[in-house]
C-alpha cells in the first residue's frame, strides 16, 4: 500500500524535541487505559504511531490487533519492536471490517488525524463486543501552556496547529466541549474524561529545567482530575 502518510514518518523515527512529550504522552495513558480495562482480553487499536503504547499493550491482552494504513510506520515498528505479538493489519480505517468483536478500542491520538472523526467513531463502535469500552485519547487545544501563551500574547488562538503538527500529520485540536460533542453525535456516551500530562510551559522550557522523571509523573497525576489543563484528553466511551 503506497500513500500519503507515509509523508509524515520523519516525526515518528526519534529525532523531534516534542519526542520528549510525546515519551510522557504515550507511555502514561496506556497505563491508564490498564486501569480501567479490568479483566479485558482482546484489544483493537487504531493506529501505530511512535510504538509505545503497541509494545505496552502487546503485553497485557491476550488478542491484540493494530491497524495502520502507512507501510513506513510499519515497518519502523517492525525495525524497533521485533518481538511485539500484536497482529498488524495494514488497512485504512475506514476500510476496515470484521465479524471479530473486541473488549476494548484504542483510539490513541488518531480522531486529530482523520478527515472524518465522526466516522471513524461510528464504524468502530459496531466491533464493540457487550460491555465493551473505547478508550479515546487526543490533544488538548486549551492546555495549560497554550493558555498561557495567549494570555501572554504569543499565541493568537490556542486551536492554531503548530509546525509540528503539520509534521505529525494533524488536522485539528479539541477540547473537553469539542470532544464531547463529537461522542455524542457518534451515537456514543462519556463515562470518564482524564487529564493526561499537566502541562505548563512549553516543551524546550520543560526540558530545559531537567526536571525529575517523579516530577514528570506528578504533573501527570495531578492532571488526571485536570483534563481541561492537561496536554491530553483521555475519554472512555461506550456505545449507546
Amino acid at each position: 500500500m503506497s500513500n500519503t502518510l507515509d509523508k509524515h514518518i520523519a516525526a515518528y523515527q526519534g529525532d523531534n524535541l516534542y519526542d520528549f512529550d510525546n515519551e510522557i504522552l504515550l507511555t502514561w495513558y496506556p497505563q491508564r487505559v490498564l486501569h480501567h480495562a479490568g479483566a479485558a482480553r482482546s484489544l483493537l487499536e487504531l493506529g501505530l504511531g511512535h510504538g509505545y503504547t503497541t509494545d505496552i499493550f502487546s503485553r497485557r491482552f491476550e488478542r491484540h490487533v493494530v491497524l495502520e494504513g502507512s507501510p513506513a510506520v510499519i515497518g519502523n515498528f517492525r525495525d524497533k519492536h521485533p518481538d511485539c505479538r500484536a497482529e498488524i493489519v495494514e488497512t485504512w480505517f475506514e476500510d476496515f471490517g470484521t465479524d471479530e468483536r473486541f473488549d476494548v478500542i484504542v483510539m490513541g491520538f488518531i480522531l486529530e488525524h482523520v478527515d472524518d472523526p465522526l466516522l471513524i467513531l461510528r464504524r468502530f463502535r459496531e466491533f464493540l463486543a457487550p460491555g465493551g469500552r473505547m478508550f479515546l485519547a487526543v490533544p488538548n487545544a486549551e492546555v495549560l501552556n497554550r493558555r498561557l501563551g495567549q494570555v501572554a500574547g504569543l499565541l493568537d488562538d490556542v486551536t492554531t496547529l503548530s509546525e509540528n503538527d503539520h509534521l505529525l500529520g494533524h488536522k485539528r485540536f479539541y477540547t473537553v466541549a469539542t470532544l464531547s460533542a463529537d461522542i455524542a453525535l457518534a451515537g456514543c456516551g462519556v463515562d470518564r474524561v482524564e487529564g493526561i500530562y499537566l502541562k505548563s510551559f512549553t516543551t524546550r522550557q520543560i526540558v530545559s529545567l531537567q526536571l525529575d522523571r517523579k516530577v514528570i509523573d506528578a504533573l501527570c497525576t495531578v492532571g488526571i482530575d485536570y483534563p481541561e489543563l492537561s496536554c491530553g484528553l483521555l475519554a472512555e466511551i461506550s456505545a449507546r
